[in-house]
């Protein structure tokens, strides 16, 4: 019972924010989705992630086999999740990175810091690091149909994301000031995203909601699989192998939604998955943990 108040605190305020934009949007206000989009994009999720990683520490020498296994075990959920497009006959563009990447910022870092502590932290950031990588950079070659390597590299997020890996491997900091500022900047992320969610699920069609539910239950599964799997193949820590399953347990990830928004691809049926994947968290995310505390 305790873990399922635990999971239900975390995920509560997802649901209020995106009740805010929810009714903003019945009550016929004007948001403009576009900047919006933009602001989060180039600003407060490059700054979340870089604080995120710069102010959490995690014993070097797991560093490089925790990679490793994430590595892996993305590698198994992109497997899985392509497979799983093509039986299904589904739209790559619009459903293969929810499938893929999964909230494991907002939603994520805060159930292993309050199941693991600071250890269980440690490892979730950088679960959450290469969630980031992989959504811009395969994630923008999915749903941009743009090939070329440059561009990834011109999303504010990835240069971000390697910058904090490297600050937080060689234990680098920036000066208070720069620090004050960029946390500042990344307080915006969260609030940002999740209103605009609730924006996109205001202007959602019904029919299209009722189609997500067998795909958002895919997607759980699907990562709980790869990283059950992949955890058991390595010798790492049990925090470690645990946080793996939990992060990779994760339902699908606001930027994927605000990728599709940017990029064309089905913004509407991406709002749809996040929205019923968080909401079905609030049920496997305690059956996954009670297990892993047996």
């Amino acid at each position: 019972m305790f873990i399922f108040f635990t999971v239900l605190e975390v995920v509560t305020p997802v649901f209020l924010l995106a009740a805010i934009g929810y009714f903003w949007i019945k009550l016929g206000f004007e948001y403009r989705v576009e900047f919006v989009t933009r602001l989060a994009m180039t600003l407060a999720v490059p700054a979340l992630v870089f604080t995120s990683l710069t102010q959490n520490t995690i014993n070097p020498k797991f560093l490089t086999e925790m990679i490793i296994v994430v590595c892996m075990a993305y590698a198994v959920v992109s497997l899985l999740a392509l497979i799983f497009t093509f039986i299904f006959k589904l739209d790559l563009r619009t459903f293969l990175m929810p499938l893929i990447s999964g909230n494991t910022g907002n939603l994520g870092l805060p159930l292993c810091f309050l199941a693991f502590g600071k250890d269980g932290l440690g490892y979730a950031v950088i679960v959450f690091a290469f969630t980031s990588i992989i959504a811009f950079t395969v994630g923008l070659w999915v749903v941009s149909d743009i090939r070329s390597f440059k561009q990834p590299l011109k999303e504010p997020l990835v240069p971000a994301t390697i910058l904090g890996l490297l600050f937080m491997y060689y234990g680098w900091e920036t000066p208070k000031i720069f620090t004050n500022s960029l946390n500042l900047i990344a307080q915006m992320a969260i609030p940002l995203m999740l209103i605009t969610l609730g924006v996109a699920v205001a202007r959602l069609k019904t029919q299209l909601a009722f189609k997500t539910l067998g795909i958002s239950i895919s997607k759980i599964m699907i990562g709980t699989i790869a990283g059950i799997t992949v955890g058991y193949q390595f010798s790492i820590p049990y925090e470690a192998f645990a946080v793996l399953i939990i992060q990779m347990s994760m339902p699908v990830a606001v930027t994927s939604y605000l990728l599709a928004e940017k990029y064309g691809a089905n913004s509407e049926a991406v709002a749809g998955l996040v929205v019923i994947s968080t909401f079905l968290t609030t049920f496997t995310t305690p059956v996954i943990l009670s297990f892993l505390f047996l």
